[in-house]
């Protein structure tokens, strides 16, 4: 008696359960379109099918994408701090800066994954650390580096300007990249043998495009389809060496919670 009481109170009990979930998941939607027209700040708004439509969009407000000078100094600080994502990257380049001599560090902003990790790794005094990003960063970069007297640091604003490059770091990199990998890594001159991405936003469903807010800017910010994006890497003739999450850089697109929330990984890839 008492087993048939407890099945049919555990039936009962999932029932409800479904009854209540039929309503919250709409709830849930609606309460992200409601705080859309709340005057709060809101990190991510809009979901697009690709980096040119989101920034066709951004271009309605003031300034759109990241190649602005005013944007270049923005959370510049603490960039420049150690977090705790960027260990995996250290515990992989403390032995890959030793075989390489230099490295590219795409989208590496004003120089800032140098100055949070060069305490850290046994860099030689002629290391090369090439940073490559837009002309705005580029500028205030180099002069930066110029008045701090930083002589293994240098920018680009054009890949093929970086020179060969053993060791290609991307550290929150492709979320901004409005090319394909593979074309960018094209424009060395030889294909880098290591390849160390951290902070890649990623989604089991289709690739979204959302805009993020950085000072007065939105910028366009890719969230990719985590199989399509390991087959792309892979495909232009990389092993998959590592793998790891970033639970607390996990987030959702303000305006669209239905969307699921993102995922934050990082990669180590080896050339075959």
């Amino acid at each position: 008696m008492t087993t048939v009481t407890l099945k049919g109170r555990t039936s009962t009990l999932r029932d409800a359960r479904r009854r209540v979930e039929k309503f919250v998941t709409p709830l849930q939607a609606l309460s992200g379109r409601l705080r859309y027209f709340l005057p709060i700040p809101r990190r991510f708004t809009g979901a697009y099918s690709s980096y040119q439509e989101a920034l066709a969009a951004a271009r309605n407000g003031a300034l759109a994408g990241y190649d602005h000078d005013e944007i270049a100094p923005v959370a510049f600080e603490q960039m420049c701090r150690l977090a705790a994502w960027d260990y995996p990257v250290l515990f992989w380049m403390r032995d890959l800066v030793r075989e390489t001599g230099s490295l590219v560090d795409a989208g590496g902003h004003m120089g800032t994954k140098y100055r949070a990790f060069r305490s850290h790794l046994p860099l030689g005094e002629n290391f090369r650390w090439v940073v490559y990003d837009l002309p705005a960063i580029v500028r205030a970069g180099q002069k930066l580096a110029d008045k701090d007297q930083l002589t293994r640091l240098s920018f680009v604003d054009r890949m093929a300007d970086a020179g060969p490059a053993p060791l290609f770091l991307g550290s929150g990199l492709m979320q901004y990249l409005d090319v394909p990998l593979g074309k960018l890594i094209g424009e060395l001159p030889e294909a880098p043998k290591h390849i160390l991405l951290n902070k890649v936003a990623l989604r089991k469903g289709p690739t979204v495009v959302t805009l993020e807010q950085i000072g007065r800017a939105k910028v366009p910010y890719q969230i990719r389809n985590e199989a399509e994006f390991l087959q792309h890497v892979t495909g232009l003739g990389y092993e998959l060496v590592d793998r790891w999450a970033i639970p607390s850089l996990s987030t959702r697109i303000d305006t669209h919670p239905e969307l699921g929330r993102t995922e934050s990984a990082g990669f180590y890839f080896r050339k075959i």
